[in-house]
């Protein structure tokens, strides 16, 4: 596909710290703030891995696939 940026490698790396991020944070490991910033950050790291394409890739002009 043409938007796709990110490399096999970089998409399961995304996907597998996005929901070690998002159990932390669903889980109440970690709490407040922090928590809500696993949350977010890990909801953005699993929806980007699964799609396969990083805005701020694009930006940067950045692709990990070749």
């Amino acid at each position: 596909m043409k938007y796709i940026n990110e490399a096999g490698w970089d998409r399961i790396l995304r996907v597998l710290g996005g929901i070690l991020l998002l159990a932390l944070g669903f889980g109440s490991v970690v709490a407040g703030t922090f928590g809500l910033v696993f949350k977010a950050i890990g909801t953005l790291l699993l929806v980007t891995g699964l799609v396969g394409y990083c805005p701020v890739y694009a930006l940067l002009k950045v692709r990990t696939k070749k």
